[in-house]
């Protein structure tokens, strides 16, 4: 290998493409969207119009949102054939795990899954959007014996996702949250599942493949499951009282507190600032601090001890909770959100595409004589 190329264990800031969807500035401690910064999006705007932004890069007049929107709508319902083999599914695999393998399969009912146009990929791409979270409330019916609900054309897109989860029509500041955490969630510059799903479009793989393989790059405790982890961390201490003992002897035991420090960012992810604070509302609103108390004194621990701020999966946790969104489902709310960032990447990718195909530093030996079986 020439010796002008260097090794960056992970990629470390590693350049590896171009893109015009997201940024993150580390030391400001920005994520901006198509040029608007994070906490402008979160303070006015919704995930559909996000959404928006993310695939075509402006937001939209009132008539393209309201065409986005019907087209989410009308794309909600599964093919009840896919219903039927989610029913035949173990309950107790866990919803990573089925959204992997259910979003695989709703290629099989697709009339053009590997049709590249911009229009057939923009189809696709709202298909996925919307199905994410029909799949994800149906199996939290299924895997309790329960049947799917529904979606309704008449809510919008969280509080349909929220019916669908449990069968009521949530208050407007539970739905506005979860709203919120999706546009927070929606894109990431090139995190892990994001590169994977542009490495397999690269080959050009049709749009199915791609968000399989970053469903399954999410799926991992490093990147989207640390949410979970958070949440059994807060559950396992229980008591604001216990916390600096508790994380003190975690941290001389030389364990990682999930929730903490980012490749990126050096200071306070501003997307971690936010849910901060509506975990603090929804806590109050609720008459249950204990969570969101339990956090703040983590967070002032870690700080103290380890000077790491949290990162988006901290406080998203607690808020999660607080809406009684179960343990298990945070990293699919993640994906349901992922979902507008990937197929944006990919539809990026597809546009101008060349095949990524890095180097690597071979360290293994070299001229070995080949010895025959009969004489090894």
């Amino acid at each position: 290998m020439p010796d002008t190329l260097a090794v960056s264990k992970g990629l470390e800031d590693v350049l590896a493409g171009t893109s015009a969807i997201s940024t993150v500035d580390g030391i400001q401690g920005r994520l901006i969207y198509r040029g608007l910064d994070i906490r402008d999006l979160a303070a006015f705007s919704t995930f559909e119009e996000t959404t928006y932004l993310l695939w075509y890069g402006t937001l939209p007049t009132k008539p393209e949102l309201d065409g986005l929107r019907d087209r989410l709508t009308a794309a909600r319902a599964l093919p009840p054939q896919l219903l039927k083999f989610m029913h035949s599914l173990p309950t107790s695999v866990p919803p990573m795990a089925i959204l992997r393998t259910v979003v695989s399969a709703l290629a099989f009912y697709d009339p053009n899954p590997d049709g590249r146009s911009p229009e057939n990929l923009a189809r696709i791409s709202t298909q996925l959007v919307a199905q994410t979270a029909t799949i994800v409330a149906a199996w939290e019916q299924i895997r309790h014996g329960r049947q799917p609900i529904e979606p309704r054309s008449d809510l919008d897109y969280t509080t349909n996702f929220l019916y669908m989860m449990t069968g009521k029509i949530p208050d407007k500041l539970a739905a506005r949250v979860l709203d919120e955490a999706l546009i927070l969630h929606a894109d990431h510059e090139f995190n892990a599942s994001t590169f994977t799903a542009r490495v397999i479009v690269s080959t050009l793989s049709d749009m199915y493949s791609a968000m399989v393989g970053a469903i399954g790059a999410l799926k991992g405790p490093s990147h989207g499951g640390a949410n979970q982890d958070v949440m059994n961390l807060l559950e396992d201490i229980g008591d604001v009282a216990k916390v600096e003992q508790e994380i003190k002897s975690r941290l001389a035991a030389k364990q990682r507190i999930p929730g903490f420090g980012h490749r990126v960012y050096k200071t306070w992810d501003p997307r971690a600032l936010i849910l901060k604070k509506r975990s603090e509302e929804l806590g109050q609103l609720t008459g249950n601090m204990t969570w969101y108390n339990i956090s703040a004194r983590i967070e002032e621990v870690v700080m103290a001890e380890k000077k790491l701020y949290p990162n988006v999966d901290f406080y998203s946790a607690s808020t999660y909770h607080y809406l009684g969104i179960p343990t298990d489902l945070f990293t699919a709310i993640f994906t349901i959100s992922r979902m507008a960032g990937w197929t944006a990447h990919a539809m990026e990718q597809f546009a101008d595409n060349r095949l990524i195909r890095p180097r690597a530093e071979y360290t293994g030996p070299m001229d070995v004589a080949y010895v025959p079986i009969d004489k090894r």
